[in-house]
């Protein structure tokens, strides 16, 4: 019953993810973290398998560390992308796959453009201007698809965010109660309150 969001505007990538850690009909707690932040202008909401979010998002995080730490600068939006997406790709030819869905969003401080890439387990990678993954995304895709603006300040942002919020809790049976929302623009990655 996971759901994330995430939607670009003028100079942001706004990312929007359940906080709910569950496992069949139990509900183990309520205030996970889904959305992990990579490098300062750079960040992924993850869901999936339990086991392999937590294993994932994290191994991911180290190495785009330790990237920083050998070549002294930090990779970008797309370069990241391409790199989580090889991964993916990697684990699903190995014994043991990642069951892993991710919306990775940043803002690319040499274009000065916000970046947002939807990767799913099976390692497929587009650029899109929004996205969702989960459950949720059956009700929230149409309504991106008609109130997104890409030239949206970020107030603008998080009316289209609300919307999709709402609808997903009148619509969808087992519905999320609290989110989890962090924009990355040209300041690095914060958490905001919706």
């Amino acid at each position: 019953m996971e759901t994330s969001f995430a939607i670009t505007g003028k100079g942001y990538v706004l990312v929007a993810a359940d906080t709910t850690a569950a496992r069949s009909i139990v509900k183990m707690k309520t205030d996970e973290d889904k959305i992990k932040i990579l490098s300062p202008h750079l960040l992924m909401a993850y869901s999936g398998e339990p086991g392999d979010t937590i294993q994932f998002s994290e191994y991911v995080e180290r190495n785009i560390r330790l990237y920083q730490i050998r070549n002294t600068l930090t990779l970008g939006p797309s370069a990241a992308a391409s790199w989580i997406r090889r991964s993916l790709a990697d684990s699903i030819r190995s014994r043991r796959p990642y069951a892993v869905n991710l919306l990775v969003g940043g803002y690319d401080t040499s274009s000065h453009t916000p970046e947002l890439y939807w990767i799913d387990y099976l390692g497929t990678l587009t650029k899109i201007p929004f996205g969702a993954h989960g459950y949720g995304s059956y009700f929230a895709l149409s309504l991106l698809d008609r109130y997104h603006d890409p030239e949206a300040s970020l107030e603008e942002g998080i009316a289209t965010l609300k919307r999709c919020l709402d609808e997903v809790a009148k619509r969808l049976v087992v519905s999320p109660g609290k989110y989890l929302v962090k924009v990355v623009d040209k300041d690095g990655v914060r958490e905001i309150e919706i």
